[in-house]
């Protein structure tokens, strides 16, 4: 068998032939093919999402072709092209029944999602129970942890007996038990991709991983979208509804954003260092007597190259 085209090529040659050839997908997602986009730079948990939810769900995810790794260790991946247009381009053309079938499709599709088995009742981690990554926690990996870790990360390490503070809200969601879900995680008009009055595509798994039951409807609420008050009451008829939830999550959006990030914060002539997200001990130290070369050694050097 010969080779294909994208062997022939360096992966800078293509994504720059691609950004000549073909209008821009995206920040991080260039065509380079009448079938093929790439997209980076990545990190391993959208490659576990996608691969994941791939094997085990009926959910249109793009078909993943190869994983890219350049000598810098930044993470490209290769998938399909699926043609269409993202429903955020679509939502002012469509009619109510259009909309109706769509979201009956997006609601499948969530379903089958949260249908899929945990690896344990109280984890927050990547598809793998490997770190997570969520850019409301921050730019940083986080995890494996249980809900109760993650709650604390989400409050910045606020401690419990302070958590009254931030309202009876925030209190009572840090103190409750969840089940934990396989969620998207970023269930945005951009990220689901419509054709012909269908969903075609649901794309960017970069966040996705096993959550508290909630996070897929709180997060569903975290982006801006035009004609959001629409998008919204379509939420609460695809996702299992939390309103407390989400009203705790609004709080803490507000007044501890990022919580994972690393900052130094001056207030009142204090300096306050926020240590951020890391991977948990636990799991470094699982990964330090064994000989790996997957693509978490690759991230992780990033990782500790930027700590």
């Amino acid at each position: 068998m010969g080779q294909s085209i994208g062997t022939l090529f360096p992966l800078r040659l293509r994504l720059w032939f691609g950004s000549l050839l073909f209008r821009p997908l995206g920040p991080s997602t260039t065509r380079v093919s009448w079938h093929r986009v790439i997209k980076g730079p990545c990190d391993p948990p959208e490659v576990e999402a996608m691969r994941y939810v791939a094997s085990h769900t009926t959910i249109p995810v793009p078909r993943l072709y190869a994983v890219h790794i350049e000598e810098n260790g930044l993470i490209y991946i290769e998938m399909a092209y699926v043609p269409g247009d993202t429903l955020e381009q679509a939502w002012n053309g469509l009619s109510t029944d259009q909309r109706d079938t769509i979201f009956a499709d997006i609601k499948q599709h969530m379903s089958s999602l949260r249908a899929l088995q945990p690896p344990a009742q109280d984890i927050v981690s990547s598809a793998l129970q490997n770190p997570a990554y969520d850019l409301r926690i921050g730019a940083r990996f986080f995890g494996p942890m249980n809900h109760a870790e993650f709650h604390s990360t989400v409050r910045g390490r606020l401690r419990m007996e302070d958590v009254p503070l931030l309202g009876p809200e925030v209190d009572k969601v840090h103190t409750a038990r969840y089940q934990t879900h396989f969620t998207h995680a970023d269930l945005a008009p951009r990220n689901i991709i419509v054709r012909h009055g269908r969903v075609a595509a649901i794309i960017d798994w970069a966040f996705s991983g096993w959550y508290p039951e909630y996070w897929e409807f709180t997060k569903a609420h975290y982006n801006y979208f035009p004609g959001q008050e629409d998008w919204e009451e379509y939420l609460r008829i695809v996702l299992p509804c939390y309103e407390t939830e989400l009203a705790a999550e609004r709080i803490l959006w507000e007044r501890l954003p990022e919580p994972g990030t690393r900052a130094t914060l001056h207030r009142n002539g204090v300096t306050i260092e926020r240590k951020g997200s890391d991977p948990s001990v636990a799991w470094l130290d699982a990964r330090a007597g064994r000989q790996l070369t997957d693509l978490w050694s690759v991230a992780l050097s990033r990782w500790q190259d930027g700590k």
